[in-house]
């Protein structure tokens, strides 16, 4: 690994564009409200099941929050960089997670009989930045402190 290169820094730029990339998928999931029109897919989920759904999405969202947080705290600490080695490892599976749930998703935009291009546009990205999430993370993992 070229030590100059600052993988910290890529993942949270990444991370950041992941965020923005989902929270534009929400909101553009949403635009038909404003248009007088509904939005709603039809649901499987039970109506007292969905504050756990709600949690879950908190939950997914807040993620990638800490992980940035974290990240910034391990690549500016003062000692031995040896201390954060096992955030980084938990961090480059934590992050394959998050790719493994976005192509689900991708697949099923793309299956929906009414699917929107631009739903479909903002799951490739999400995945395309998700896998660049999982590079990165595999090389600050793999960098010698």
């Amino acid at each position: 690994m070229n030590p100059s290169i600052n993988q910290a820094l890529r993942l949270i730029t990444l991370w950041i564009a992941w965020l923005l990339a989902m929270l534009f998928h929400v909101d553009l999931g949403l635009m038909p409200l404003f248009h007088g029109q509904s939005p709603e897919i039809h649901s499987h989920v039970q109506e007292g099941a969905l504050p756990l759904l709600f949690g879950a999405m908190l939950g997914y969202f807040l993620l990638p929050l800490i992980a940035m947080v974290l990240i910034a705290y391990a690549a500016t600490t003062v000692g031995p960089a040896t201390r954060w080695r096992s955030w980084r490892r938990i961090h480059f599976w934590f992050s394959v997670v998050y790719s493994v749930t976005n192509v689900p998703h991708l697949i099923a935009d793309i299956l929906v009989p009414d699917a929107r291009l631009d739903q479909i546009v903002l799951m490739v990205a999400l995945t395309v930045f998700g896998l660049l999430i999982n590079v990165e993370a595999w090389r600050w993992w793999r960098q010698t402190p």
